[in-house]
């Protein structure tokens, strides 16, 4: 039997002040994310950071303690993982450290013959999914090292993670009636000009959206109204819409709860992002309430449903 590794994806966030410059240098020159031609793209790249680079920083420092929350509830989720899977486990990072490649020196030594792959995202993307197996590959190949390299499909649709994901909307709720309130399905917006040069991140997204909605009402769950919409857009090109920021902004019902579902880790787009900055919006129209619900971060039944995915490969 061959050894293997398992390799958690995920984009990174700053360790540590120092690591923002890092994090938007490393992701705005992803030619993933910045599709242009390379000289086009440093441009770009090099505008935004002068751009961005001191409300980012001081929006870290002043609601962040200075870090992103994601590193340290990913080794969360390892340590636990270790508890219940029997090989070598690590974080590999798109854009800050952890990077990948300190891991795989170490499987390499240890003669790991089979890397498998687990994306922290639930729907793929090229801007994502892509980025890091492409990540992943690069620095295999700089190594030399040649494993079997096997990608877990994505789980959008998987009738557990639609069940824990209903579990964490219902967990934010309390015991507050669901009727009463817009269940608001964030995902992290795109770009239209990937998703038009065929990125499948839209469409999955919304069949993540659809087998919610089937969900809730299998099981008699109502809610004001289910929509979903997108966050996190940057610059002035055409997005996927609707922006969370305008459905916020001209509110048909001022009861909401947001959940965050791209995501598995909360990090600065769930704990900043929806949490103070979209919160100050809700505050200032005068919303009645305002609830996101957390991501799965290291839950027993996440850590479970990892273990299930790795063991069927």
């Amino acid at each position: 039997m061959s050894k293997k590794a398992l390799l958690l994806l995920n984009m990174g966030g700053p360790n540590k002040i120092d690591e923002v410059e890092m994090f938007l240098r490393n992701m705005f020159s992803d030619k993933n994310i910045l599709t242009m031609d390379r000289y086009t793209r440093a441009l770009v790249r090099e505008i935004i950071i002068f751009n961005r680079i001191d409300e980012v920083k001081e929006n870290f420092i002043k609601n962040l303690g200075g870090k992103s929350p994601l590193p340290a509830l990913t080794y969360k989720i390892v340590d636990k993982l270790k508890a219940k899977l029997e090989m070598p486990i690590a974080p590999a990072m798109r854009y800050v450290p952890p990077f990948a490649s300190e891991a795989l020196e170490k499987f390499q030594e240890d003669g790991v013959e089979e890397l498998i792959l687990f994306p922290m995202y639930p729907q793929y993307s090229t801007t994502t999914t892509l980025s890091s197996v492409e990540d992943i590959e690069a620095r295999c190949e700089a190594l030399g090292y040649a494993p079997k390299i096997t990608l877990i499909e994505p789980y959008y649709d998987d009738y557990a993670y639609i069940e824990m994901c209903a579990n964490k909307i219902m967990e934010a709720f309390e015991d507050r009636n669901t009727e009463d309130y817009d269940l608001l399905l964030s995902a992290h917006g795109l770009p239209t000009s990937i998703i038009a040069a065929g990125d499948p991140y839209q469409t999955q997204i919304e069949g993540n959206v659809s087998a919610l909605r089937i969900y809730f009402h299998e099981r008699g769950i109502k809610f004001n109204n289910i929509k979903l919409v997108y966050q996190s857009k940057v610059g002035s090109s055409a997005w996927l819409e609707p922006n969370l920021v305008d459905v916020l902004r001209n509110p048909y019902h001022r009861k909401v709860l947001i959940f965050p579902l791209a995501f598995t880790v909360d990090n600065s787009e769930t704990v900043y992002e929806l949490d103070i900055e979209h919160r100050e919006i809700a505050d200032k129209i005068k919303y009645d309430d305002y609830r996101v619900a957390k991501c799965f971060n290291d839950d027993d039944a996440f850590i479970d449903f990892i273990v299930a995915k790795v063991n069927a490969v």
